[in-house]
């Protein structure tokens, strides 16, 4: 795997639609530091808040995203989600120029190893709360944030999708 040249993965590519492998400290594949500086550095170049590492063709429970300073979240375990929920515009840097409402808690407290393998339990609410389960969604279940929409908001942005990838993509800051 090289770790060292990370190029976003087009939309369609199978790894995006299927849950992540747990990253194992004991027998790493991989320097996870330096995995986790060039991810934090192409989330950043490509002008998103999070990046998971699938987006990356990396198939680990690994996922940035922009907090002060950045972090590098591993194996993440959800503990708990508020009741309270936001509905936003939601983008991805695997779908470029695409937006599309969707609901998501308030907040969520969640376990993480940092790359060091130092784990913390950390609440996270609004616009980070969002961009931790974006990003838990494309490790742990293949998920993307369009399939969270209502029918609604999901057709529309379908169509939208359409004309984007017809008439080329924007450079507006996504979540990953």
């Amino acid at each position: 795997m090289n770790i060292d040249n990370l190029n976003l993965i087009p939309y369609n590519d199978p790894i995006l639609h299927q849950p992540c492998q747990k990253w194992d400290f004991t027998n790493p594949e991989f320097d996870i530091a330096v995995f986790a500086e060039n991810l934090v550095k192409k989330m950043r170049e490509a002008r998103g808040i999070g990046l998971s590492a699938n987006q990356v063709g990396i198939p680990y429970k690994i996922f940035s995203m922009e907090t002060d300073p950045a972090i590098v979240v591993i194996n993440p375990k959800i503990i708990a989600i508020s009741d309270e929920t936001i509905v936003l515009d939601e983008g991805c840097l695997s779908y470029p120029g695409l937006s599309v409402k969707v609901k998501r808690p308030r907040s969520v407290t969640a376990r993480f190893n940092f790359p060091n393998g130092m784990a913390q339990t950390h609440t996270f609410t609004d616009i980070t709360a969002r961009c931790f389960l974006h990003e838990y969604d494309h490790i742990e279940n293949g998920e993307v944030f369009i399939n969270r929409a209502n029918f609604f908001h999901k057709e529309k942005a379908e169509k939208n999708w359409t004309k984007i990838l017809k008439n080329g993509r924007n450079n507006e800051r996504k979540l990953g």
